[in-house]
C-alpha cells in the first residue's frame, strides 16, 4: 500500500504542475516516530516561492480529499528540493552536467563508496565524477544517491 501512494500522488499532481510550470522533483511518504508525512518537493525556472508551495499543497490536498488514497492521518509538506538539490530522475542527471554533486554508490567503486567534485559528464550508464584530479566513471546502476553539493 505505502509504495502505491507515491505513484497515485505524482498523477494526481502531474496536470497542475505542468500547466503552472512548475517541476515535481519527488514525492516521499515516510514515517518519523509516531507521525506520517507526504512530502512534496516542487521546483521552477528561477526558484519556486512559499507562495508556490501553499498554491500546490492547496491543490493536492484537494484532490486527496477527493480520491482518499492515504488511509492514515498524515502531515502534507510541500516545499523546495533545496540548494543541496536531490539527482532523482535521468534529466536531473543531465541537467546538473558542469555542477558539483555527492555521489554515493551501494558497494565500493574503486575503494570508495562516497565521491564529492565536479559532474563531468552523465550518458544513462555512466556518472562521471571529478575529485581532485582523478576522474571516476561510476556505473549508473551502482549509484545509490546522488544530489548537488554546495562547495565551501
Amino acid at each position: 500500500m505505502i509504495s502505491q501512494i507515491k505513484p497515485v500522488v505524482e498523477t494526481l499532481l502531474q496536470p497542475f504542475m505542468e500547466e503552472n510550470g512548475f517541476e515535481l522533483v519527488d514525492v516521499e511518504y515516510v514515517k518519523e516516530g509516531s507521525n506520517w508525512f507526504l512530502r512534496v518537493y516542487a521546483d521552477k525556472e528561477g526558484g519556486i516561492d512559499i507562495d508556490d508551495c501553499g498554491r500546490i499543497s492547496e491543490y493536492l490536498s484537494d484532490r486527496l480529499d477527493e480520491k482518499d488514497p492515504i488511509p492514515t492521518a498524515y502531515f502534507l509538506e510541500v516545499s523546495s528540493p533545496g540548494a543541496e538539490r536531490p539527482l532523482k530522475k535521468v534529466q536531473d542527471y543531465h541537467k546538473a552536467v558542469g555542477e558539483h554533486v555527492f555521489v554515493t554508490t551501494y558497494e565500493p567503486f574503486e575503494g570508495l563508496k562516497e565521491f564529492e567534485g565536479l559532474l563531468q559528464s552523465f550518458d544513462e550508464e555512466t556518472v562521471a565524477v571529478e575529485v581532485g584530479k582523478k576522474t571516476y566513471r561510476i556505473p549508473f546502476n551502482k549509484v545509490a544517491s546522488a544530489r548537488l553539493a554546495i562547495v565551501f
